[in-house]
């Protein structure tokens, strides 16, 4: 089970990202440009990904990890239980989903 804290340290050690609240939750940006977000939902994560498609496909895969709800529909963002991913995963949609809100000089500099 990942933790809050886990989420919190996986998502500061991507370059130029800061923590502030979204919502009344706790949430992580890279130039102010939102990536991850602890859901008012306990052990929920929301994550933008690369297209609605992507959304899908990983609800269809992993329904025990992934899911949305109707504020998400039609967004490329996906629910993750914290409790059901595992730590590699995540940080993997976390990097992923840095990737797509970075500026594109930061995310060549990190992908070096």
């Amino acid at each position: 089970m990942v933790t809050e804290d886990e989420v919190r340290a996986l998502a500061l050690a991507l370059p130029e990202t800061a923590e502030k609240p979204m919502y009344g939750t706790p949430a992580f940006y890279v130039r102010g440009r939102w990536f991850a977000r602890i859901t008012q939902e306990d052990g929920v994560l929301a994550v933008p990904v690369g297209g609605v498609e992507l959304k899908h496909e990983l609800i269809a895969a992993v329904p025990g990890t992934f899911f949305s709800t109707p504020h998400y529909d039609g967004h490329a963002v996906v629910l993750v239980r914290l409790a059901a991913v595992a730590s590699g995963e995540l940080a993997e949609l976390l990097t992923d989903a840095w990737r797509l809100r970075a500026p594109k000089r930061i995310a060549a500099a990190f992908d070096g």
